[in-house]
């Protein structure tokens, strides 16, 4: 939570949000407070060796519905954590940081690599991120805006093209 007098950002139980450093202009995110971590669908994870740190490669889909517009990000290792799912099954992940740009603000988030293409929703955005000044309001959505119709039609999988 903020500290004395910084007030803080108010944002929905789901968010579209940027991730700039990689190249994603548009994403959906849900809002878990129940989740420490950022998480990430990813595919295609492949670690680098051979150079003086801890790279990896890895794939992303931005879109939930889709496979349009895959990214190929390379970004340094930043750990490994063991994450457990709500059915309680631990999985060690790679973990990166990078920025989100959420309701105008633009922070630093620690994002696992999961592989979340059953989930809802390619990234989850947990309490560390949330604990940079947010607040979250689970009877709202999109507080932050939305992308124009074509973006969003994009995003369920719809050729944007058509009417």
């Amino acid at each position: 939570m903020s500290g004395p007098g910084n007030s803080s950002t108010v944002l929905g139980w789901r968010e579209w949000v940027a991730m700039p450093e990689l190249d994603v202009p548009w994403i959906k995110a849900k809002v878990d407070t129940g989740a420490r971590s950022c998480a990430i669908h990813a595919f295609d994870i492949e670690e680098l060796q051979g150079g003086p740190i801890p790279l990896v490669r890895f794939t992303i889909h931005p879109w939930q519905r889709a496979t349009d517009d895959a990214v190929t990000v390379i970004r340094p290792i930043l750990d490994r954590r063991t994450v457990r799912s709500s059915s309680g099954h631990a999985e060690e992940r790679i973990t990166v940081e990078t920025d989100v740009r959420i309701l105008g603000r633009t922070i630093p988030v620690a994002l696992t690599l999961a592989a979340r293409d059953q989930m809802g929703f390619r990234l989850l955005i947990g309490r560390e991120a949330l604990g940079q000044g947010f607040l979250v309001d689970p009877s709202h959505s999109y507080l932050g805006g939305r992308p124009r119709r074509a973006v969003r039609r994009k995003n369920w999988g719809h050729d944007a093209t058509r009417a």
